[in-house]
C-alpha cells in the first residue's frame, strides 16, 4: 500500500529501517546530533572550580567543566597530543588541570595547554593553538547546551523555538525559574529502544487509556487519547478531586512560586528536538535527556526538580517521584516492544498515525529534512 492508498484518516509513519539501520543511525548522529544543540549536563551538578562532567554526543565524547572564574566549558575529550581519551570518568573533580595519562600533557579548566614533558624544550608550540578543542555553550533553564557544529544554529530559533511553539512564549517556561530549582531524584533508564520511539510516544496520548492507569487517573482528559502536546498553549487539567501530581492523587508539595493562576492545576508537556522533554506541574518540573548510544539503544536520565527548601527539609518525595517513574517504565516498555518488531517485513513500509497523533508526522518530516 503506498501513501496515496491510504484512508484521509491517517498518515505513515517512518519505515522499519528508519529504527535499524545502522547506517541511517550514523547520518542523525552526524546530521541531527552533532549539528545542533544538545543538552549535556545540568549546570547545578558542576557546583565549583575544577567539577566535571563527559557525554556522549553523537560519536563524540564531550568534557564539560567549570572554570576557576566560574563559567562552564566545554571540549572534546580528546588530549591533542596523540588523542587519547583525557577523562575516563563520568563525573568528578580536578584541583586545577587536567592531565592526560598517557604522556601528561596537562590543560588548565580553560583548556589551555598548561604543561608537558620537555614542553620548555618546544617554544614553538603555542599553548592556546594546542589547547583542547573548545565548542559553544549556552546555559537556559538551569541546564547546559553543547552544539559541535563547525557554525551552530541559532539558540533561539532552535531550542527557544520549540518551547515557544509549544506555550506560545518564553515566558510561559520561565515562570517555572527552573534554573533556581534544586534535584529531588535523579533516574536512568536504558532503553533498548531508538530514540525516535521515544520521542513519538512522549508526544501522543492515543496509548494513555491503555497502559497509563494512574496518570489518566490524574489527568482524565488524557484518556481520551489527545496529548497535552496536540493543543499550543494548552495543559492537561487535574481531575476534579486530585489535589496533587502524585501516584494517588494527592496532596504534592510547597508550589512554585512563579506559576501563574493559569498554569496552577495543569500538566504541560514539551518535547525540545532532539532529545529533551520537558513536563511542568505546579510544585514541580521533570527533564528527560535522552542519550542516543545504538540504532536500538538509548540512555535517559530523568530529573525531579523542586524548590530547594523543599528538597532540604527531607520531606518525603516518593508519591511525587512515583507517579512519572510508573509512566517512564510503562512507556520504556511500550518502546522496547515496538523496538522487537521494526526489522519485520510488516513494518518495512512503516505503520500509520491516527488524527490524535498526525502532529509526530512534523517530527518525522523534520528528522528527513535533517538526513537529506
Amino acid at each position: 500500500m503506498t501513501t496515496t492508498d491510504l484512508p484521509q484518516s491517517l498518515l505513515p509513519t517512518l519505515p522499519g529501517p528508519y529504527y535499524t539501520d545502522p547506517s541511517i543511525f550514523a547520518r542523525e548522529q552526524e546530521r541531527i546530533f552533532e549539528a545542533g544543540w544538545f543538552c549535556a549536563v545540568r549546570s547545578a551538578d558542576l557546583p565549583s572550580p575544577g567539577s566535571f562532567e563527559t557525554v556522549q554526543i553523537g560519536r563524540e565524547s564531550v568534557l564539560v567543566a567549570r572554570g576557576r572564574d566560574g563559567a562552564l566549558r566545554a571540549f572534546l575529550n580528546v588530549c591533542r597530543h596523540r588523542g587519547a581519551q583525557l577523562c575516563a570518568e563520568e563525573t568528578g573533580e580536578v584541583k586545577r588541570a587536567f592531565q592526560c595519562r598517557y604522556h601528561a600533557w596537562t590543560y588548565g579548566l580553560d583548556g589551555k595547554l598548561v604543561a608537558a614533558p620537555n614542553l620548555t624544550g618546544m617554544p614553538d608550540v603555542d599553548r592556546v593553538e594546542y589547547g583542547l578543542t573548545a565548542l559553544p555553550l549556552r546555559e537556559w533553564l538551569g541546564y547546559a547546551w553543547v552544539s559541535l557544529a563547525d557554525e551552530p544554529p541559532s539558540f533561539a530559533d532552535t531550542v527557544m523555538a520549540d518551547v515557544s511553539t509549544r506555550l506560545g512564549g518564553p515566558g510561559e517556561i520561565e515562570a517555572y525559574a527552573m534554573e533556581g530549582l534544586a534535584l529531588g531524584r535523579r533516574i536512568e533508564y536504558d532503553v533498548r529502544a531508538n530514540w525516535k520511539q521515544i520521542i513519538e510516544n512522549f508526544m501522543e496520548c492515543y496509548h494513555c487509556a491503555t497502559i497509563h492507569p494512574e496518570l489518566t487517573e490524574v489527568l482524565p482528559e488524557f484518556a481520551d487519547g489527545y496529548a497535552a502536546q496536540y493543543y499550543v498553549g494548552h495543559g492537561a487539567e487535574f481531575g476534579d478531586k486530585v489535589t496533587g501530581f502524585t501516584v494517588d492523587g494527592g496532596d504534592g508539595v510547597q508550589r512554585l512560586p512563579g506559576v501563574g493562576e493559569h498554569q496552577d492545576r495543569r500538566y504541560y508537556a514539551i518535547t525540545i528536538r532532539p532529545q529533551v522533554f520537558v513536563n511542568l506541574v505546579p510544585d514541580h518540573v521533570i527533564v528527560h535527556r535522552m542519550f542516543p548510544l545504538a540504532p536500538d539503544r538509548t540512555l535517559v536520565r530523568c530529573d525531579w526538580l523542586y524548590l530547594p527548601e523543599v528538597v532540604e527539609s527531607g520531606v518525603d518525595l516518593d508519591r511525587s517521584v512515583e507517579l512519572f517513574h510508573r509512566v517512564n517504565q510503562q512507556d520504556f516498555d511500550a518502546c522496547e516492544r515496538c523496538q522487537r518488531a521494526m526489522g519485520s517485513r510488516a513494518y518495512a513500509r512503516g505503520g500509520v498515525l491516527v488524527p490524535s497523533e498526525h502532529h509526530i508526522g512534523e517530527f518525522h518530516d523534520w528528522v528527513r529534512a535533517r538526513l537529506g
